[in-house]
Formats: C-alpha cells, sequence, structure tokens
C-alpha cells in the first residue's frame, strides 16, 4: 500500500499537472524501495518483539520463531534497513539535499524504539506508528517537489504540497484510529504478554469510545474538506460522500456497538479499505482541477 500511494501521488497528482519534481523514474524507483525497506525491517524488529502476543493473538500468522529462527529475522532487519538508510544516502544527494538522509535515519531508529520500548508509552505508540505513516506520504514531496521549488513556480509547487499534506493528515487519522481498534482486538493476548496498551490501561470500554470520539472528529475533518475545497467539484464530492465519508460513517457506526474481537476486526479492516479509498481519489484530481 505505501508504494501504491507513493505511485498514485506522483503519476496521479504530480505529472498530470506538470509540477516541476525531482526524481525521474529511477531516482522514484529507489524512493519506494528505500521507503518499503524501512517498512519491512521496521515490521521485522516488531513481530521479533510481539512474539508472545501474536503467539495468542494471531497464532496462526506467527513467522518468527516458527518459519523463520529469531536471528534469522534480525539479520533480515538489519539488512533491510542498510539498503533503506543507504538508498536514502544517496537520494539526498543526489537531489541536492545531503540533510535529507536524516529522514531515513531517523524513521529507522524510531521504528525499532517503538518496537523496543516506545509501544509501552500507551497513545505514544499508536502516535508513531501514525506519524509514519503519514510521513510515507510526505517524504515523496520531500524529495520530488522540495529540491525543484523556485522563486517562479513557487505557489504551484506550495499547492501541490499542501494537498500532499491533507492525504497525509487524512492516513494519520484513519491511521490513528485503527491502531487503537486493532489494540481493542488483541487485549487478551496483550495482557498476557505484559504489555501496557491503551485499552489495558483505561479499560476496553473507555478504549472504545476514545476511538469512537476520533473517528466522529476525523470524519467531521472529511466532510470540512469537501465542502471547503471540493464544493464546485460534483465528481470529487460524489466520490467522497460514497466512497470515504459513507464507509466513515458505518464504521462509527460499528465502532459504537463493538465488543467482540470479531467486530473489532471488522472495524479495522473497514478502516484500512476507507483509507485505500481516500487515496484512490488522487485519481480524479486531474479532472476535476484542470
Amino acid at each position: 500500500m505505501i508504494a501504491f500511494v507513493q505511485l498514485l501521488l506522483k503519476y496521479a497528482l504530480f505529472e498530470p499537472f506538470n509540477v516541476d519534481i525531482t526524481l525521474n523514474w529511477f531516482g522514484f524507483t529507489l524512493l519506494i524501495l528505500a521507503t518499503i525497506s524501512i517498512a519491512a525491517a521496521g515490521n521485522i524488529i516488531n513481530d521479533i518483539y510481539d512474539i508472545d502476543a501474536d503467539t495468542i493473538n494471531k497464532p496462526n500468522n506467527v513467522i518468527v520463531g516458527k518459519s523463520i529462527s529469531e536471528k534469522a529475522a534480525f539479520n533480515w532487519f538489519v539488512a533491510f534497513n542498510i539498503i533503506g538508510v543507504a538508498i536514502g544516502f544517496y537520494l539526498s544527494n543526489l537531489v541536492g539535499r545531503s540533510g535529507f538522509s536524516i529522514v531515513f535515519v531517523g524513521i529507522s531508529i524510531l521504528l525499532y524504539l517503538y518496537a523496543s520500548s516506545l509501544k509501552q508509552m500507551l497513545i505514544i505508540k499508536n502516535l508513531i506508528v501514525s506519524v509514519l505513516v503519514a510521513m510515507s506520504l510526505v517524504i515523496v514531496a520531500l524529495f520530488d517537489l522540495l529540491p525543484a521549488v523556485t522563486p517562479q513556480n513557487q505557489q504551484t509547487q506550495l499547492t501541490i504540497f499542501r494537498i500532499v499534506l491533507d492525504y497525509a493528515l487524512f492516513a494519520f487519522g484513519i491511521n490513528l484510529v485503527r491502531e487503537i481498534v486493532k489494540d481493542l482486538q488483541d487485549i487478551d493476548g496483550d495482557h498476557k504478554a505484559g504489555l501496557n496498551t491503551l485499552p489495558i490501561a483505561i479499560g476496553k470500554e473507555r478504549a472504545t469510545k476514545l476511538a469512537f470520539t476520533l473517528l466522529v472528529f476525523f470524519t467531521f475533518g472529511v466532510v470540512y474538506y469537501v465542502i471547503t475545497y471540493l464544493y464546485k467539484q460534483q465528481i470529487a464530492v460524489g466520490y467522497f460522500l460514497v466512497l470515504v465519508i459513507a464507509p466513515l460513517i458505518y464504521t462509527c457506526i460499528k465502532l459504537f456497538t463493538a465488543e467482540t474481537k470479531a467486530q473489532y476486526n471488522h472495524v479495522s479492516i473497514i478502516l484500512k479499505i476507507t483509507m485505500l479509498l481516500g487515496m484512490l481519489s488522487l485519481l480524479i484530481y486531474p479532472f476535476i482541477l484542470k
């Protein structure tokens, strides 16, 4: 999904509007490779630290310790990090912004700290994952748009950059709610593994109400965005009403009444689909903004 959304930004938003870009197809392929390599490393180290909880929460999907040893998994973690960070250094110098390499290094370190210690810090862990999801979009603008800014194209570049930020905020909000829902779904295994997630700390009912409140807030945010920026574009309004706002309202209702693991899993799946549908709306911009 990360790679797909990055491709959407490049070929459904940047290129149709002929904005000035920095990366050709090769450079952009490297950006995607660097991003998904570090994301893969983060997933691996998280699985290593979550063996006990995953054995209870999703016994049929446990990989580390069954299909692959912990030592081999850690070696893959190191390898993917080296690949991602090394490509990040190369890309940063390629676009003439050597300081941008700190983004890849920082994300790599943060993912390790998240898996090893930060996930014990209640809502902080949910915020970190959601920020990193949003960063997978922002990083495209940082490397492809920002280095190409000139006094002549500054306004156009800024407009496109703001659209990227809007979508990153949408991804952040939906993912934040989904992270809390996943904690609600996995509460039994997390409790037995000694993890201190939000539902364990404040109770399942309160955590559900918090997730519901946040989802309602973000749903109103999407409605406000459509009314403020897209109200003259019937295609866009129709798309968001049917494929984004309606599923969000449905999810709010389902989350409000959710009690079982299966119900929370259903909410999590719908949120993931809604996030994808929201990102796919980028495909309509060439038709509504030209």
